[in-house]
Formats: C-alpha cells, structure tokens, sequence
C-alpha cells in the first residue's frame, strides 16, 4: 500500500507535532495517560524527520518546515534523550528544551494547517513495545 506525501502528513507528521506543540499540561495528561518513555519520543522524532527528508525530496514539504523538523530533531538529540530510562512527564517537568521544541512543532502546524491546536491522538504503537 503506497500513502501518498498529504497521507504521511497527516498520518505521522501532523501526529506527532500535535503532541509536541501541546500546552505542557495537555502534554503531561497525554504522556501520563499512555505512559510514553522519553525515548519513545526520540524515537518518534527521528521517524518523522525520516519522512519529512523524503517528502523534501520528491518537492512536496517546504523547506522551511523541513529545517524546523530538523531543530527538533537537534534539540532532542541535544537533551540526550535516548540514553534516560525514564518516563516523558518526568523530562518535560524538568528540561526547557522542551519549551524550544514546543514553538518549533507550533510554527510548523501553524504554517503548513493554519492552527497549531489539534486534538492528541491515541498513543500507537502500543507502549508496551517500548518497555
């Protein structure tokens, strides 16, 4: 089955920066409610950034939005995410790079849907995959 680039968007991307972009307590309830590891996080960061390069590549993502996903990307790899055992609620309580990370998504939602508020989607894959 072959997603079309405005699938990915939605599907993945769009996803994925709503969560980011929340309000901090929105994001708090939604990592505490599906117990996300930090590192899940990173992960999911990656994978978007993946996609988006690919959407780049084939001139169907602007370049700025790209540049956007890439910061993210740095600011996360920068807080050396992958290597905490821990759960998201307890990082973003405590880094503020997560303040930075927020008004990157934001930018981005606001420029490619005109809104950065979109409702938090389920938590998949399950996060049992992660444990």
């Amino acid at each position: 089955m072959s997603l079309d680039d405005n699938d990915y968007w939605r599907r993945w991307i769009a996803r994925l920066l709503a969560i980011l972009a929340a309000d901090p307590s929105d994001q708090l309830a939604w990592a505490d409610e599906y117990q996300v590891r930090t590192a899940a996080v990173a992960d999911d960061v990656e994978f978007i950034l993946h996609l988006a390069e690919g959407m780049a590549e084939r001139g169907t993502l602007e370049s700025e939005t790209l540049q956007d996903l890439k910061a993210i990307d740095r600011l996360v790899g920068e807080m050396d995410v992958r290597g905490r055992a821990g759960r998201w609620v307890e990082t973003l309580t405590v880094d503020a790079t997560w303040s930075e990370v927020r008004t990157l998504a934001r930018r981005i939602l606001v420029a490619r849907l005109g809104e950065w508020r979109l409702p938090l989607p389920r938590r998949v894959p399950p996060q049992h995959i992660y444990d």
